[in-house]
């Protein structure tokens, strides 16, 4: 059984529907746990809250309260972007998104790309890659890239901006466009920093750091799930 989502929509009646941050990171923890624990999915409050606090694979990193993500689903719901889930024998409704009722087409590259940048913002195309390994794998740079420009054409709207290089970043980055359609603030021009500095290191500095920070996340994500696994058992 799930809950009743209001007719009312929210945003431009052609344009695309805008999200705030707190909408947006519910929307990408959610669409980030279907694929990667789906076993636990849909999401409790309370792991949903969990999961958009988490240190690793998010950028920035937040201290939400509980009635910060409640309200953030609630516009979800509102904007038809996410539901409430009655199970049979739960105790406790559980959050699920419904990003399928607002774009039908979406492939699970774009998905999965659009989830990442919910959760860490401006990205490079390698950067993505990387990010989105566990959700959906890319064989390379290029295919992504590939699918980045097809999400820059969507129709009706587009659902990514390219960021040329240039103010502090040598090399171009993306952005989605669900929360405003600003290409640049000071605070993304600052965390594309460290990857200006990366990219004019040597290549087998890169590559090694690359590695050891994939394999980092990797890590801290399995150390997250391993946690939220616990709290749902009541360990």
């Amino acid at each position: 059984m799930t809950d009743e989502t209001p007719e009312k929509e929210t945003g431009n009646e052609s344009g695309l529907i805008q999200l705030t941050f707190e909408e947006s990171r519910v929307l990408g923890c959610l669409l980030e746990k279907e694929a990667t624990t789906p076993d636990q999915y849909p999401l409790t409050l309370n792991s949903l809250h969990s999961a958009c606090n988490q240190s690793s694979n998010r950028e920035p990193v937040t201290d939400l309260g509980t009635d910060e993500v409640e309200e953030a689903m609630e516009g979800l719901r509102y904007k038809k972007l996410s539901i409430l889930v009655h199970q049979a024998g739960a105790r406790v409704p559980k959050c699920k998104h419904t990003l399928e009722n607002k774009f039908p087409y979406l492939t699970k590259g774009q998905q999965a790309l659009l989830c990442v940048l919910f959760l860490r913002g401006q990205q490079t195309a390698g950067e993505l890659r990387q990010r989105t390994e566990r959700p959906h794998p890319f064989v390379d740079v290029d295919k992504v890239q590939e699918v980045l420009d097809e999400m820059i054409h969507y129709e009706p709207d587009p659902l990514v901006k390219l960021v040329p290089a240039g103010g502090g970043r040598r090399v171009a980055t993306y952005m989605h466009l669900l929360c405003g359609g600003e290409a640049s603030t000071p605070d993304a021009v600052e965390l594309s920093a460290p990857s200006s500095t990366v990219a004019a290191a040597p290549n087998w500095r890169e590559e090694m750091e690359e590695e050891i920070q994939s394999l980092r996340e990797e890590v801290s994500g399995l150390r997250a799930e391993l946690d939220e696994l616990k709290s749902n058992l009541g360990v």
